[in-house]
């Protein structure tokens, strides 16, 4: 391991991008700690202090935002906006022929969709940064009746709302700027790092209120759910394929086999995300038509608090369950098109061995696709499902740092920047990273 730091060391080119990587993760989690202008830091601090922003919502949110939410700071909306539009400009390319268009064209159409996607990034940021201030200048932002501007009038609120939704665009620049000139993919990196940085206050949480027996089980859980994660995110289902031999001219071309990978998890962590992101609804409701006077709620939100607030009923848990096994089977189905690489298969004369080429094809690689699917699924589910249970079983709560969203995105990530810094390496001095 040492070893290998030393030649990442010796290298300058490498060597740059890893600085150029950490200092601008840097700039961003400092970013997360600054108090937006317009905004009452000591109101912000007595309203985390009184504890009513712990689970649900709050959690899943200020853990993309790497704690900058609680904290209302410049980078309080953090790169939920970027998903979001990512997620929906992909999503799009079913319905709109265009977006599919560009796709296809390559280079030159992947950047017209990041285009589209940069745009809807700033008009979600403004609807976002709008909402959050809202509900800041009613107290309602952090649970907490006491307002959270310095005063309602109009150049304050605007203020706020394009510091806020500034910010948002800062961070996008900034995970691009990874991209291109830094190590991995820089909005992942940025994840990561807003994931990684809420690690310790998670595990000091299971050592303080849970004592050594408990932390030394959950340690070892963590452990063996990080192995099982990257067995699973590098196994793959390898489809052979074969070339057939084609003239042209005085060369013969092909004649070569190949394989078309497929990984046992398609999807990523997306319908994770999903699944989360529904389940917030109804703690979203039930936040917004709770009565302030004290008076008996309505008889449909006692019975979203009964089965949806806390996140430990059976219910919820089940639901969660089919939510991921059910949005797994759907982002699959719109990232993964047999038709066309059956099409372009045929186009250059390939075909899979013992399955004829053109509609056979297709048919086959929609059955394969079928049955490695729900065990990614599940594989999704129960990942996801072990900050649920830990609640349960321990009365974690939903910080729990070993399972769920955070341990797939941190893995995840972690994989895909090791491999390119090891394809780097490789470049540079014939040798990996990692021998």
């Amino acid at each position: 391991m040492f070893k290998a730091i030393a030649r990442i060391a010796r290298t300058p080119d490498l060597r740059r991008k890893i600085f150029f990587t950490l200092g601008l993760i840097a700039v961003y989690r400092l970013g997360a700690f600054v108090p937006s202008p317009g905004v009452d830091y000591a109101a912000v601090q007595t309203c985390l202090a009184s504890g009513s922003t712990t689970g649900g919502l709050y959690s899943f949110v200020n853990m993309f935002s790497g704690g900058a939410l609680l904290q209302v700071s410049v980078f309080a909306l953090g790169i939920m906006p970027y998903i979001t539009a990512s997620i929906i400009v992909q999503l799009l390319r079913v319905v709109i022929p265009r977006f599919e268009q560009l796709h296809q064209e390559g280079p030159q159409g992947q950047a017209t969709l990041t285009q589209y996607t940069r745009y809807l990034t700033i008009a979600l940021a403004l609807l976002q940064a709008t909402t959050m201030t809202s509900l800041a200048r009613s107290g309602a932002l952090l649970n907490c009746s006491i307002p959270l501007l310095r005063d309602d009038s109009l150049l304050t609120v605007l203020l706020v709302v394009i510091v806020l939704a500034t910010g948002c665009v800062v961070v996008m620049w900034l995970g691009e700027r990874i991209t291109e000139n830094g190590v991995g993919n820089g909005i992942s990196l940025l994840i990561f790092a807003s994931i990684a940085a809420s690690f310790p206050s998670g595990i000091a949480q299971v050592l303080q209120t849970q004592g050594w027996r408990t932390f030394a089980v959950v340690m070892v859980v963590g452990l063996l759910t990080m192995l099982a994660i990257v067995f699973v995110e590098e196994s793959q289902r390898r489809i052979p394929v074969q070339y057939a031999k084609r003239q042209i001219g005085s060369r013969t071309v092909g004649g070569s086999s190949t394989f078309i990978p497929i990984k046992v998890n398609m999807a990523n962590v997306i319908p994770v995300i999903f699944a989360s992101s529904v389940l917030m609804l109804p703690g979203i409701l039930i936040q917004f038509n709770t009565p302030q006077d004290g008076s008996a709620p309505p008889a449909w939100v006692g019975f979203l608090s009964t089965y949806f607030s806390g996140g430990d009923h059976p219910v919820y848990m089940a639901l969660y369950l089919l939510l991921i096994i059910g949005f797994t089977y759907f982002y699959v189905s719109i990232t993964f098109n047999p038709q066309e690489i059956s099409d372009n298969m045929k186009r250059y004369g390939g075909f899979i061995p013992g399955v004829r080429a053109g509609r056979p094809t297709e048919r086959y690689l929609q059955y394969v696709i079928s049955r490695i699917t729900l065990p990614g699924a599940l594989y999704l589910g129960i990942v996801a499902m072990i900050p649920l249970i830990a609640f349960v079983l321990i009365g974690a709560n939903q910080n729990f740092p070993f399972g769920g969203t955070s341990i797939l995105i941190m893995v995840g990530v972690g994989l895909q920047t090791v491999k390119q810094i090891n394809a780097q390496m490789e470049q540079r001095h014939y040798e990996g990273l990692l021998r």
